[in-house]
């Protein structure tokens, strides 16, 4: 399976140039600004969910069915909460590619296509989407999981080409939490908490706190992104300590699954109201304000108090 880094790498020797296709991988022919961005994207390259999953599988016998969950992107304006809900969608796709549910992978894809057009980087994943589609109707399991891999990584490629190579830091940091968050659930369902030793990734976690640390300043001062920070650097300090006790290292894991859980649900949790349709604005007429796209974290799709749907028209979906 192809990993980030190696996608990265690939993807960026094989970019057009000038309207033509480079055929060969030499490096050669990359342009300056070509190598400082596959450079970045390598320096930037933690294991994806499916190769910490895969680990998972070597050490005990996740039951990935019962660890599928909806693929809900979160309705929101702001840039960071979108690039970091990719993150968590693609940690999904992983977990539904292991459960060898098609449809659920499918969900994930159009999910993330949304958000990935939210952030204006969806031209080039068409494609992407339709092989995701074929895959998962004729069940090829692995290739799904690389098809997966590869959408991921071409988004964040494309973050980097459109110079918001910062969010690509974010989808990281959010699809390993996402990781964790699962990895530790199934270690804990465990009495002797088998496969505790997937976990044991302190540098990595130093490594994300450490890119949050180089964002832009006004970045690093939205709230969300300052609690995955937050998150990051508690995890790396919990990551860190080893108990040889059976109970306080339940504690410990413990720890990390809830604020790892917490968080993700954070990153899920919409911001804005899903757009009116043209029949419904008419029909509620001015009463019916909008809220603010800068609506704080706290506010969510599911508590506006908008008035009763009018007989015709209504929100959308």
């Amino acid at each position: 399976m192809l990993t980030g880094r190696h996608f990265a790498i690939l993807a960026l020797t094989t970019l057009t140039c000038q309207g033509v296709l480079v055929a060969s991988p030499t490096t050669l022919l990359m342009t300056e600004s070509q190598r400082r961005d596959a450079l970045f994207l390598d320096a930037l390259s933690v294991p994806s969910p499916g190769e910490v999953f895969a680990a998972l599988n070597k050490a005990c016998r996740p039951n990935w069915a019962a660890l599928v969950t909806p693929a809900t992107a979160p309705v929101t304006t702001a840039r960071p909460q979108l690039a970091l809900a990719v993150g968590v969608l693609a940690a999904n796709g992983y977990i539904a590619v292991e459960a060898q549910d098609g449809q659920q992978v499918k969900n994930v894809g159009r999910e993330m296509m949304a958000e990935a057009k939210a952030l204006g980087v969806s031209q080039s994943l068409l494609a992407r989407g339709n092989s995701l589609i074929e895959f998962a109707d004729s069940s090829s399991w692995d290739a799904l999981a690389d098809e997966l891999e590869a959408t991921e990584n071409e988004v964040k490629m494309t973050m980097v080409e459109q110079k918001d190579r910062h969010l690509v830091t974010l989808t990281s940091a959010a699809a390993w939490i996402r990781g964790l968050e699962v990895a530790s659930g199934v270690v804990l369902a465990n009495s002797s908490l088998q496969g505790s030793q997937v976990l044991r990734q302190p540098d990595l976690a130093l490594q994300l706190v450490s890119q949050l640390g180089n964002l832009p300043s006004r970045m690093s001062r939205d709230p969300l992104v300052s609690r995955v920070k937050e998150v990051l650097e508690s995890t790396a300090a919990l990551l860190q300590q080893q108990y040889p006790a059976n109970e306080k290292e339940r504690e410990r894991i413990q720890k990390l699954h809830d604020d790892a859980a917490a968080l993700v649900k954070l990153i899920l949790r919409s911001t804005t109201v899903a757009p009116v349709s043209p029949v419904t604005t008419a029909a509620v007429g001015a009463s019916s304000a909008s809220p603010s796209s800068s609506a704080p974290l706290t506010t969510t799709s599911t508590t506006t108090n908008a008035p009763a749907k009018p007989k015709t028209g209504g929100l959308k979906p």
